[in-house]
């Protein structure tokens, strides 16, 4: 049931004519929907290579995935955006970034054909390793009480340095394959490999990145429950199928 509101959002994808390989406009249409139940206003910007970004107006920023060659041609522009990113980040704008645009968070992506430079928002980076991660992966994060679930593919491996990780891999590789830890978490910014796409997969961390951006935008990040019964079924059957 929705309640009467006044509150609003405004998501901002950025280049999702290049980084949306892996179906990246699901997390957007999840985050829109489960706003609009609620009565919550969205819209969402979609932001092209030579677009002007004014992130003081965005409330929830989407970095998808893209192919390393994608990405070498974005990291030219986010020399351009990154201070203006960073400033967002660090006044606690929040972030879900995926796969690529995971990688992007960092300060460089080392690949067999150069190095990708990243944004240096967070403290991490990765580095292209022997064979590609790929599989179902479920992780307990200390963000939520039930599991997180998703599809992981990726040839890099991704070290967060003093980062706190997204979750703990409880069925998967994870960041590296090897550190038992997946994605990172800095102070509003979700970054993970897990795709598929993400959020229709887990309502708690589209709820996440929801409340966060209300309560930074109007002090109060309060949602009213809604009936995810068929997301939570669905969730209990990946993490019961890979973990139990």
């Amino acid at each position: 049931m929705e309640r009467n509101e006044t509150r609003q959002i405004t998501i901002g994808h950025l280049y999702p004519d290049l980084l949306n390989l892996y179906g990246d406009r699901g997390n957007i249409a999840c985050l829109m929907q489960r706003c609009l139940w609620r009565g919550i206003g969205a819209q969402t910007v979609e932001f092209e290579l030579n677009d002007e970004i004014d992130f003081t107006k965005l409330d929830i920023v989407l970095l998808g995935g893209g192919s390393d060659r994608e990405q070498m041609i974005v990291c030219q522009k986010l020399k351009s955006i990154q201070s203006n990113f960073k400033d967002y980040v660090e006044d606690g704008g929040v972030v879900i970034a995926v796969c690529g645009g995971y990688q992007l968070l960092g300060t460089h992506y080392k690949t067999q054909e150069g190095t990708i430079e990243g944004l240096s928002l967070v403290d991490l980076y990765t580095e292209q390793g022997e064979g590609r991660l790929i599989g179902n992966i479920v992780l307990q994060s200390s963000l939520f009480e039930m599991p997180v679930v998703g599809f992981e593919n990726h040839g890099g491996r991704t070290y967060i340095g003093s980062g706190t990780p997204f979750g703990t891999v409880l069925s998967g590789y994870g960041n590296d394959g090897e550190s038992g830890c997946e994605g990172v978490v800095y102070k509003n910014v979700i970054g993970t490999y897990l795709h598929g796409p993400l959020l229709p997969k887990n309502p708690q961390v589209s709820d996440w990145l929801i409340a966060r951006a209300l309560e930074r935008k109007y002090g109060d990040g309060s949602l009213i429950p809604l009936d995810d019964s068929q997301e939570l079924e669905a969730n209990r059957y990946i993490f019961e199928r890979f973990v139990k």
